[in-house]
């Protein structure tokens, strides 16, 4: 594993952004590479420590994701090797193995969120309407319970900073038209069957998760960004699940139940994370990695 990258600097590459977590830069006309660095945000805000491994841990995942989905939708992964387009082998080792050469795509305004259990604000929503996103459900569930069926609840994609609005998928048709709208629907639905049935048999369950597309020159649609990770999504340990309570989690809710104890008004700056949260994140992040991925080491 190698340090903690906040942010990378690359000499010979022009910045394009810099995200949340991610730092992309131009390559030429059809390519981009994407560093996921060690960054944290939790509630929307970019939070001032790294959590050490973790743009490694998030890139090896979303990494093994994309190859196992390719059947159900391409993906932005270029297969170029690191080295072509950054040959200072001295910058290269400052990367690790946070960066990946992707096809540009346009990206597409919605982000597409499939919830398999009752917990987070699909929990609150239920509490205060009985459904979830307007999506009626049963009566009497519990917290943590799982969904009769996965629902898709999409949201619009914020600016770093704001808050992501939930959205009818009605509101994404007349976004993004009626035809891709239900693409990515119906994509998003057979990419979380698929994956949570392989990680239940890991000992994972994926309460939920959030997918980003984009379309290629010819309109075709692609996953891109991270593919079910620790951060997109809500990995629970399966021999620990129990309904009617929040379950312990590998993924960044320890984070924010955290934060949640503390007198802050969820805006920048966030507040300073004491050391042992940081080392228990990070663990968190490699147990869930060596978890889906037995090869790697915990």
């Amino acid at each position: 594993m190698s340090d903690a990258l906040f942010q990378s600097h690359l000499k010979h590459l022009p910045l394009i952004n810099r995200g949340k977590v991610r730092d992309i830069y131009g390559i030429d006309d059809a390519h981009m590479l994407i560093v996921t660095t060690d960054r944290l945000s939790a509630f929307d805000v970019v939070l001032p420590q790294p959590i050490p491994g973790k743009g490694e841990v998030l890139t090896r995942v979303s990494n093994f994701w994309f190859a196992r989905t390719a059947g159900l939708t391409p993906n932005h992964l270029a297969h170029i090797p690191l080295e072509t387009v950054v040959p200072d082998p001295e910058e290269r080792s400052t990367l690790g193995e946070r960066a990946i050469v992707v096809r540009r795509m346009k990206p597409l305004p919605v982000e597409a969120i499939v919830r398999g259990y009752l917990i987070g604000s699909g929990w609150k929503d239920y509490q205060r309407s009985g459904a979830v996103c307007a999506i009626p459900l049963p009566s009497g569930l519990r917290q943590a319970d799982r969904l009769p069926e996965p629902i898709y609840t999409p949201s619009t994609k914020a600016a770093v900073g704001d808050h992501d609005e939930n959205v009818s998928f009605e509101q994404t048709a007349d976004l993004i038209g009626a035809d891709l709208a239900a693409q990515i629907r119906d994509v998003s639905l057979a990419i979380y069957a698929e994956a949570a049935e392989y990680a239940r048999s890991r000992g994972i369950i994926i309460a939920d998760t959030k997918f980003e597309f984009g379309l290629d020159k010819a309109g075709r649609l692609h996953l891109i960004d991270e593919a079910l990770t620790p951060d997109s999504s809500r990995f629970w340990p399966a021999d620990q699940y129990q309904p009617g309570t929040s379950p312990p989690s590998f993924d960044k809710q320890f984070v924010r139940d955290y934060l949640e104890t503390l007198d802050w008004d969820k805006t920048p700056p966030g507040p300073e994370l004491p050391a042992e949260i940081i080392a228990k994140t990070a663990e968190k992040y490699r147990e869930a990695e060596h978890r889906l991925m037995p090869s790697t080491s915990a």
